[in-house]
């Protein structure tokens, strides 16, 4: 064995002994979703729902990130959802925190001020838990109910305006904030041609609907907790 091979070996059996040589351990992330039917994802198992596939993704992508947090009931308005996150407060700090919601507000035709009013608070509210950083508050639109089969006999084009113009308001109210917004809406209406995107009951996102939601929010949240 040649002086080089012997110096080689003796760094090895140095590192593999050293104190400092010890495994690091990934950070575990929280994340906490805030919204309605379409955070808990009705009709599909809930680990079909944008939360856990984002969850998964992040997982596989080497991003340490526990079960998701949700705080979301079916057919919540903006109001009702701030009434339950009251009632039932999370625990900051998160590091990543979604908030969609605005579908039941448009449905029973609140309107476009009180919605920008809530919507702004809930912002706020969402703010707070992720650190007080709008970076780590992924803001995301609506999706268009009005192309499911729910919907058949409505006014479809009256639903989509309507829904577009609730998506102006959480889209202005989270750039203002400095929070990232996605857009999800067109993939939505995918639905018009693609039955498969729609859940068992007509009316909600199927588990692939989700999957492609998540293409689109999984590259945000990345670099939100990569940074």
């Amino acid at each position: 064995m040649n002086l080089l091979h012997e110096l080689q070996l003796l760094c090895s059996i140095t590192i593999l002994f050293s104190p400092h040589n010890e495994t690091v351990k990934m950070k575990t992330y929280r994340m906490l979703n805030i919204g309605d039917s379409y955070t808990i994802g009705e009709a599909v198992l809930s680990a079909e729902n944008f939360p856990h596939q984002l969850q998964l993704q992040l997982n596989n992508s080497g991003i340490e990130i526990s079960s998701p947090e949700i705080i979301a009931t079916t057919g919540w308005t903006t109001d009702e959802l701030m009434k339950g996150i009251n009632e039932n407060p999370p625990s900051p700090p998160y590091d990543i925190v979604t908030l969609l919601i605005g579908v039941n507000n448009q449905y029973r035709g609140k309107s476009i001020d009180e919605y920008r009013k809530e919507f702004r608070e809930l912002l706020d509210l969402a703010i707070k838990c992720a650190n007080n950083k709008p970076a780590h508050v992924i803001v995301i639109s609506i999706p268009d109910w009005g192309v499911m089969p729910f919907a058949e006999g409505r006014d479809r084009k009256k639903i989509a305006d309507e829904i577009d113009a609730f998506n102006k308001v959480n889209e202005e109210e989270a750039i203002k904030s400095g929070c990232p917004h996605c857009n999800i809406t067109a993939i939505s209406r995918i639905a018009t041609t693609d039955i498969s995107l729609a859940a068992s009951d007509g009316l909600h996102p199927s588990s692939k609907q989700y999957g492609l939601w998540v293409e689109k929010i999984f590259p945000l949240a990345k670099k939100i907790l990569s940074e």
